[in-house]
């Protein structure tokens, strides 16, 4: 069941935190993942190379492992990839390529949002060249006001670090008047551990909408934009 929290009186909103993955960008699609396996010599065995992908990707997140060693660790087949080399690139820009494309309707909201005057810091957990690329889109740099990622930080959410980070970064708004959004439960309950108030994103830009407008009494957010089955919007500058 889903739970968000909203105190009663909680004060004008002073802060959103906002995750990417799951939130603003969409997941990859299946060929995506067979793009990627391919490249790192997996031939059509996706489902191991997204099963090792996930088991390798903890410490490459939290900047503990460089691109190199990342995927030294995933390529089968004879391949290799060393430092510097096309190939690496090639996995690096495809990697970032599945991550990139943005949900139109949660894009709507946010510039609703950024009209209000509330600043919002994005807070994810992603490697350097992911980080990177997020900062370059147009829709990050009118947006958010700090960009918070893990491999910068050297922690992933849900460690209490990556939360306490993030209120500094917006200058140590109260807790109670802070909103994290994330898709992941385990990310919010480890907020609310802070005393921050969360909304479990779960794919409904119309239910967010209705949970910030609670919050910003003075937020406008067009609600003809309802769509179904809504385009991709890509940053192309990072396809492979």
């Amino acid at each position: 069941m889903t739970r968000n929290t909203l105190v009663p009186t909680p004060g004008p909103l002073r802060a959103v935190i906002i995750d990417y993955n799951g939130v603003i960008g969409y997941q990859p699609e299946p060929d995506d993942w067979t793009r990627l396996a391919a490249l790192a010599g997996w031939g059509d065995q996706t489902a191991a190379f997204e099963a090792a992908f996930w088991q390798a990707r903890e410490p490459y997140d939290a900047g503990e492992t460089t691109a190199q060693m990342f995927w030294h660790g995933l390529l089968r087949g004879g391949k290799t990839a060393p430092a510097g080399s096309a190939a690496l690139d090639a996995l690096r820009r495809t990697d970032v390529a599945m991550w990139v494309r943005t949900d139109p309707v949660v894009l709507d909201v946010l510039h609703a949002v950024h009209r209000t005057g509330v600043p919002m810091i994005l807070l994810s957990n992603a490697p350097h060249d992911l980080g990177s690329a997020l900062d370059d889109t147009p829709w990050c740099s009118q947006l958010m006001w700090k960009t918070i990622y893990s491999a910068r930080i050297g922690t992933n959410k849900p460690a209490r670090r990556a939360y306490q980070a993030t209120l500094a970064a917006a200058g140590w708004p109260p807790p109670e008047q802070t909103l994290f959004i994330d898709n992941l439960r385990e990310n919010c309950d480890a907020a609310e551990q802070l005393g921050i108030t969360t909304f479990h994103y779960q794919d409904d830009a119309l239910a967010l909408a209705d949970h910030l407008r609670r919050r910003i009494p003075r937020l406008a957010v067009d609600d003809q934009r309802r769509r179904i089955g809504r385009p991709l919007v890509a940053n192309t500058a990072y396809m492979a």
